[in-house]
């Protein structure tokens, strides 16, 4: 891959005024380390699944040393898309603590990342479970809380096999993620 024109391409595409800031998605610590090795302006943001089973501490703290932002996309698990599953909100942890607060599973994986200090993408086009995302900020996960999401196993759920291939730039899965699965 050559990482370096196309971030480049990116970058004069924010000095020409085209966008505000530039960012990467599904970015390992090392592919991450190699762009901010190279670039004149650094990511702003790292896009990367991230939810209560698929934590990304060793991602997020190494952007909080390089002040990327993550943001977490399918907070929820994407359950219901052809590429998701229901592994997050079929949670028996989340949903002992969703039960504890009167809260749904969705509403406790949303406020784990906003105290985490990761904002989120969520899709819903229904009304009534986007208002539910919103009520997130009148309640906080209890330390009890937070020491149980810990302890959920961890494991990265899309792990985008389609990209692999024998002819192209990740020929194993351990290529492309850098061995952070």
């Amino acid at each position: 891959m050559d990482y370096k024109s196309v971030w480049g391409a990116m970058e004069e595409c924010q000095r020409l005024g085209l966008t505000k800031s530039i960012g990467v998605s599904n970015f390992s610590c090392k592919k991450l380390e190699n762009i901010i090795s190279i670039a004149t302006i650094p990511p702003s943001v790292n896009q990367v699944e991230m939810n209560p089973p698929w934590q990304q501490q060793k991602l997020r703290e190494f952007c909080k040393a390089t002040n990327v932002i993550v943001t977490a996309f399918s907070p929820l698990g994407a359950s219901g898309t052809k590429w998701g599953s229901n592994h997050v909100l079929d949670n028996e942890t989340l949903k002992e603590i969703a039960k504890a607060h009167g809260k749904t599973v969705a509403q406790v994986c949303l406020r784990w990342s906003y105290e985490q200090g990761a904002p989120f993408v969520v899709k819903s086009f229904n009304k009534e479970r986007m208002k539910q995302n919103l009520q997130i900020f009148d309640w906080e996960l209890t330390e009890e809380d937070r020491e149980k999401i810990n302890q959920i196993p961890q494991r990265r759920f899309m792990l985008m096999e389609e990209l692999i291939s024998p002819n192209g730039p990740f020929k194993t899965l351990n290529d492309l993620w850098d061995n952070e699965l």
